[in-house]
């Protein structure tokens, strides 16, 4: 992909993502897969019928989820069994844009400040507003490029 179908491609996920960014959905105390059988009137021998596994099995699939050690697809088995549909998503804190500037102005931190150590060695310290201006560039220069180089650690 190129640079402008990789910014494009981010801007739309970024759209379908806000919503989700929004909802902030809580938790149910004893998890999703609990609250709608038990919304729906279900019992858990009931729901193990309907996904063809023995009645304890239920109970350990709804310990599971709270726990946080369930896998994928049980889930998408009992949100199935439950006539659901199971979501799954990654969702940003703020929006990806934001992520990679912030991520950028601290490996861009991280280059100025060494640039000013070392001009201050050699008796020839910056102004603070060239400091500013020079961040600024950097982090420029380094969204234009590739982003590869950004996640890595220094």
């Amino acid at each position: 992909m190129n640079r402008n179908q990789t910014t494009l491609a981010r801007k739309q996920l970024d759209k379908r993502l806000t919503p989700l960014r929004a909802a902030k959905p809580a938790l149910p105390p004893r998890g999703w897969l609990r609250a709608i059988r038990e919304a729906l009137g279900m019992t858990a021998r009931q729901l193990a019928a309907r996904m063809k596994v023995a009645p304890s099995r239920i109970s350990a699939i709804e310990k599971a989820e709270v726990s946080g050690t369930t896998t994928i697809k049980t889930l998408r088995e009992a949100a199935a069994a439950l006539d659901c549909t199971f979501v799954y998503a990654f969702v940003p804190n703020k929006p990806l844009e934001e992520i990679l500037r912030d991520r950028a102005a601290q490996k861009a931190a991280l280059d100025v400040a060494r640039l000013d150590h070392t001009m201050r060695l050699e008796n020839q310290a910056l102004l603070k507003s060239d400091l500013d201006d020079e961040r600024r560039r950097v982090v420029d220069l380094i969204l234009s490029g590739s982003l590869r180089g950004l996640w890595e650690d220094d």
